[in-house]
């Protein structure tokens, strides 16, 4: 279930099956030019990033983002008939690919707030579930999430960290749990190694971070 699925950097995941797919792309080493779906969860730089954006998107990229993402690229140069708004807690359908919107937000900080409608998406591609939380604590919502595999923010600070990430994902229990956000800005790279460590037996815990 993990053939042609990257962690490029931090958050930025890459879903290459018959559609190419980058979530949050962000330090992306080169030009690619191959996404066919761009689907950003919220403003900040680390998720939200202008230059990377440049260096995966092609003539065709459509964008899926949230109200104040979609002002931004509406700014850039994006044409309106290349993006699609979305809300937390809804379901959409795009290119054949069924996702939703599962709310990101904070509990115990105050980085990502409720209101501002952010999302985490899954993703259901081939027949599996990819569930890409964005940058978030354990909420009500995201602790009823039925996914195949979870790409799940473990570094702390600004989300859960890998204790409070493990918890989580041993209440959904995916088939696998990708640890993200972490090593780089935030979190140390051993927090993956932990986070695995505490996860059920029956919960394949991988690591997928390129750098």
């Amino acid at each position: 279930m993990l053939e042609n699925i990257e962690v490029l950097c931090h958050s930025s995941v890459k879903i290459k099956k018959e559609k190419v797919i980058y979530i949050d792309p962000f330090n992306i080493e080169k030009n690619y030019n191959d996404a066919d779906i761009i689907f950003i969860t919220h403003n900040h730089y680390d998720h939200y990033s202008k230059e990377d954006i440049k260096k995966v998107k092609k003539e065709n990229t459509v964008f899926v983002a949230t109200k104040d993402v979609v002002d931004e690229l509406l700014k850039d140069g994006i044409n309106q008939d290349k993006i699609k708004i979305v809300y937390p807690n809804n379901s959409y359908m795009l290119d054949k690919i069924n996702f939703e919107t599962i709310p990101a937000y904070n509990i115990n900080k105050q980085f990502h707030p409720k209101e501002n409608g952010w999302v985490g998406y899954i993703l259901e591609i081939e027949g599996v579930k990819y569930y890409i939380a964005g940058d978030t604590d354990i909420t009500e919502e995201n602790q009823k999430v039925k996914c195949d595999i979870a790409f799940i923010p473990v570094g702390g600070t600004y989300t859960m960290d890998f204790k409070e990430a493990a918890e989580l994902v041993n209440e959904i229990r995916p088939k696998i749990a990708v640890p993200t956000h972490y090593g780089s800005i935030v979190g140390a790279k051993q927090d993956g190694v932990e986070f695995v460590k505490l996860l059920k037996p029956e919960i394949k815990g991988e690591i997928l971070m390129n750098k």
